[in-house]
């Protein structure tokens, strides 16, 4: 069982409920089909199964959309009651391609290349015209069997039926043999599942392909040349991870992670430069210049910064070079003035200087007495011309 796994179908079985089916016979077609399912790989990505039942009137018992798993789908056979009266074969069929070979009850795509097989199970001579019905069922890509029970016409079921006759046509003696017909199904819709078998010499995954396989990796790893065995991926080469800055191998997965001064976003694949400056994530002592992701330290003005590229000093202001007066530089915290030698004097600009410009100023008692003593000169000047004339 394990080594036949049938391809998927979108599988619908037409079954005659006339009067010339007896309700014991009836549920011996309700049996073949309850087997014929339990064959089958059943599910909504594999065969997907219909079921009509027809006399006089055609009424379908469940379309390829309703159930997808085998306990469903027999037990809804199991409540089916036949219709009885005509064997209307050519309006059954077309009611098929009608109601039930459509997206919209179920069928798939074209895209999806599902074969589209009815299964047509009778047991007399159809009462309307089959031939051309089938005709078109068949160009419009429907295979067909014809499975003949008892009285069937045998020239109708190879009327209806798809080539090569002898594969499609099937004949049973009795309703009570029917079951025979499952395992020749079954053959019929089988592909054989060479993984399942053990025979292949995958290391990793085999994936059987028409009747061969194929060798596949986990994910992670990746087929090596020889087609058998695997080798882990590299998952951060170029082009097999999502990440923006850094990926990280991480067995046979990854981890994404940022460059120095960004952070790992929400989605975990993209990154933000964050606020290297923010207080608590740098250790400059008094200034923060961000740059690019990353920070530099600096300090304020009248420091310089030490060797260590964090902390500051103050620095000289009055060292050599390092102010502009003209004459005395005078140091003031981490500032400086500028002032002058003895005898100059600052000009307005505040950094040179100038002579300073002294003035004599005598008193009013002081001058009385130079003109004292300036008379006094006058009258001694004036004797001594005197007694040289004598």
């Amino acid at each position: 069982d394990t080594a036949c796994k049938n391809r998927p179908l979108d599988l619908v079985f037409v079954v005659d409920s006339s009067r010339s089916v007896r309700p014991e016979e009836f549920e011996k077609v309700k049996i073949f089909l309850s087997k014929m399912i339990d064959t089958l790989d059943v599910g909504e990505r594999t065969t997907r199964v219909a079921v009509m039942n027809y006399a006089s009137t055609v009424k379908v018992e469940f379309p390829l959309r309703t159930y997808f798993d085998k306990a469903s789908m027999k037990e809804a056979i199991s409540h089916i009651e036949p219709l009885s009266a005509g064997t209307m074969t050519g309006l059954a069929i077309q009611t098929a391609m009608d109601e039930v070979f459509t997206e919209e009850m179920g069928t798939r795509s074209a895209n999806f290349n599902i074969p589209k097989v009815v299964i047509v199970v009778t047991d007399g001579r159809p009462q309307d015209q089959v031939r051309d019905v089938a005709a078109s069922a068949r160009t419009a890509g429907i295979e067909i069997y014809a499975v003949g029970v008892d009285r069937a016409d045998m020239q109708s079921l190879r009327i209806m039926a798809s080539e090569p006759l002898d594969e499609h046509v099937f004949y049973v003696e009795t309703y009570g043999v029917i079951e025979k017909l499952t395992s020749k199904f079954r053959e019929t819709f089988c592909a054989v599942n060479v993984c399942a078998l053990g025979t292949h010499d995958c290391e990793q995954v085999c994936v059987s392909n028409s009747g061969s396989y194929l060798c596949d990796c986990y994910e992670g790893y990746i087929l090596n040349p020889d087609k058998r065995t695997c080798s882990a991926a590299d998952m951060c080469a170029p082009g097999r991870h999502e990440c923006e800055q850094v990926c990280v191998s991480n067995n046979s997965s990854y981890v994404c992670e940022c460059y120095e001064g960004y952070t790992l976003n929400p989605d975990k694949k993209t990154c933000s430069a964050m606020d290297t400056c923010a207080p608590g994530r740098h250790d400059c002592a008094q200034v923060c210049l961000g740059n690019d992701g990353s920070y530099i330290c600096g300090c304020y003005e009248g420091y310089t910064l030490n060797p260590d590229k964090k902390t500051c000093s103050a620095v000289d202001m009055c060292a050599p070079g390092r102010h502009d007066c003209e004459q005395v530089c005078v140091r003031n915290d981490v500032f400086y003035t500028c002032d002058c030698y003895q005898g100059y004097t600052l000009n307005p600009d505040e950094k040179t200087c100038s002579r300073a410009i002294t003035s004599s100023l005598i008193t009013t008692e002081e001058s009385c007495k130079c003109e004292a003593i300036a008379v006094l000169q006058d009258s001694v000047t004036s004797r001594l011309e005197a007694l040289s004339t004598k």
